[in-house]
Parts: structure tokens; sequence; C-alpha cells
């Protein structure tokens, strides 16, 4: 056990700060629900009812949404663009690596490598795919659960009747939410490609090394 946490460690830290933070979520976003229920007179919900509510599937969704834009992005950006000096960018005159061509398949190599054709054209792009999947599955839930959201807010302040999701995803407020995890999320990264020209963190895949120059570009 001790092995295997020692070579899973990163995954296991982060999927449990995962689990730990949407727990806290859930039940602050709970509590916040409950408290604006009461403001208009309406009995509380319990906390099972609440995680099957629009206002806690927007929240979760939201975000969701513009993480994986951000890395499904990033991951095609850093395929095409790079950065001078960044440890986040491949060095500027790199084609492929040797290793990205099929003829430098081995027996170890997935089976997309060795079998070559469509399915090496698909596993080529594989993780940018997969990430923006992701990012589109968390745009419909947040579509969703924004819809189920602002009807049960309509109902609740003006008793206006509800709205289909293809209305709510016209209106200014789901855009609104939208642009302002977008916009945080691609100035996280920028920070970090550009920080990483001049500074470092010693230990860290994410950063040069200690004593590289300014101009290195890559981790190593």
């Amino acid at each position: 056990m001790r092995r295997w946490l020692r070579d899973h460690g990163l995954t296991v830290a982060m999927l449990g700060a995962f689990v730990i933070f949407l727990g806290l979520q859930a039940f602050f976003g709970w509590r916040t629900h409950n408290e604006e229920l009461a403001e208009y007179g309406r009995p509380a919900q319990s906390l099972l009812t609440y995680l099957h509510s629009g206002h806690f599937f927007e929240a979760v969704f939201e975000n969701w949404e513009s993480e994986f834009l951000q890395m499904g992005g990033y991951v095609l950006l850093t395929a095409y663009l790079v950065q001078r000096g960044s440890a986040e960018s491949k060095p500027v005159d790199q084609e492929d690596r040797p290793d990205d061509r099929a003829e430098q398949a081995t027996p170890d190599s997935p089976w997309p490598a060795r079998v070559g054709g469509p399915a090496l054209v698909l596993y080529r792009n594989s993780l940018a795919i997969a990430l923006l999947l992701i990012f589109a599955g968390s745009f419909v839930g947040h579509l969703l659960g924004g819809t189920a959201a602002y009807n049960e807010e309509q109902m609740l302040s003006s008793g206006a009747p509800p709205i289909s999701a293809w209305e709510f995803l016209g209106t200014n407020d789901f855009w609104f939410q939208s642009m302002q995890n977008w916009q945080s999320e691609f100035l996280a990264v920028g920070a970090l490609i550009v920080l990483s020209i001049v500074l470092r963190q010693h230990g860290s895949p994410e950063s040069k090394p200690v004593t590289a120059p300014h101009a290195l570009t890559g981790s190593s």
C-alpha cells in the first residue's frame, strides 16, 4: 500500500482534495439555498434533495465547464503555439518529437501507435478530444442546471412561468456565468506561461531547473 501511494500520490492528492471540496461546496451551497428559501417563506430542503437541485448542478457544472475548456484549449494550443523561455512551451523550433512518429513504435507502445491508420490519428489527438468532450458535457450540465435554478428563482421572486433550456441559453445570465469563469481560467494559464520564464519552483516539472537561463524554453 505504501508503494502504491508513492506511485500514485499526485492523483490521490488531487482527487482527495476534489472530493473534500465538492463535499464542502454541497454543504455550504445547501445552507445558502435554505437561507434563500427562508427569505421567501419556503420550507428548507434536505441535503439529499439539494443534491438534485438546479442550484447545486449549476454551480458544479459551471466550474467544470471552464476548467475543461481551459485544459482542452491549453493542450491544443501548446501543440501549435510556443512562448520562448516558458517552461510550459515546447522548444521554439521543435517539430514532432521522435517518439511521436509512428515508425518509432515499439512492442511496448500503445496499440494505436503500433497498428497506425485511423486508430493512430484518433489516438494522436485523444487527450484534447477527451478534455473537450468533458467540457461539452459540463456545458450541457451547466445549461440544464442553470435553467432549473433560474426557473426556481423566478418562481420564488415573481411567480414567472418557467422557460426552456434553449431560452435560458439566450439569456445574459447564462453567458455572464460562463464568461466570468472562462476569463479567469485563461488568465491563470497565461500567468503560469509567462511567470515560468523567470520564476522557478524547485522539484516541479512545471518549472525549469533553478539554474536554467531565462531563455531556455521547455521544462528541461
